[in-house]
C-alpha cells in the first residue's frame, strides 16, 4: 500500500479520531475552509472543469508548476456542504504536493477517512471522481 503524503494522513487521522456524528462536524469545517477562487478562475469560470459526478455543481482546476509542483482550485455552492468540505479535504491535501506524489494517492482515498456510513454512496462517488479528475488533470498537463 502506498503511504500517504503528510497532509492526506493528518486530514485522515483527524477524521479517524472522531465519532461519526463528529466526522460530519468536521467536514462541515472543511466546507467552510474551502478557499475563494484565485481571481484568474473567478473571471475565467471556462477554465474549470465541471466533476458531473457530483450532485452540486463542483468544478475544478489543477495547475502544475514548472516545479512539478500541484496546486488544486475548486468551487462548490455552500448549500452543498458535504461536497463543498469533499472538495476542501482534496484542494488542502493536494495543494503544495509534487505531481507525482499526487498521482500516487490511492485512489480509494475518500474510502479511508471514515464517512462511507456517515455520506451516501453517491456523495462518495462524488469524491472519488474529485479525486480521479484531479490526476487526470494533472497527466494532461504533464504529458502536454
Amino acid at each position: 500500500m502506498t503511504e500517504l503524503p503528510q497532509s492526506l494522513a493528518q486530514i485522515r487521522d483527524d477524521f479517524l479520531e472522531l465519532d461519526q456524528s463528529d466526522r460530519l462536524v468536521l467536514l462541515l469545517e472543511f466546507a467552510n475552509e474551502l478557499p475563494e477562487l484565485p481571481a484568474q478562475f473567478a473571471d475565467h469560470p471556462d477554465l474549470l472543469e465541471r466533476v458531473e459526478e457530483c450532485q452540486a455543481p463542483v468544478f475544478i482546476f489543477v495547475e502544475v508548476g514548472d516545479d512539478g509542483t500541484v496546486h488544486l482550485h475548486a468551487t462548490a455552492p455552500k448549500e452543498a456542504p458535504t461536497t463543498r468540505g469533499f472538495a476542501s479535504i482534496l484542494v488542502q491535501g493536494l495543494s503544495g504536493l509534487s505531481a507525482d506524489e499526487v498521482l500516487d494517492v490511492p485512489d480509494d482515498f475518500p474510502q479511508t477517512i471514515g464517512l462511507t456510513d456517515a455520506v451516501s454512496p453517491l456523495r462518495m462517488r462524488g469524491m472519488n471522481a474529485l479525486l480521479s479528475r484531479s490526476k487526470r488533470q494533472i497527466r494532461a498537463k504533464i504529458a502536454a
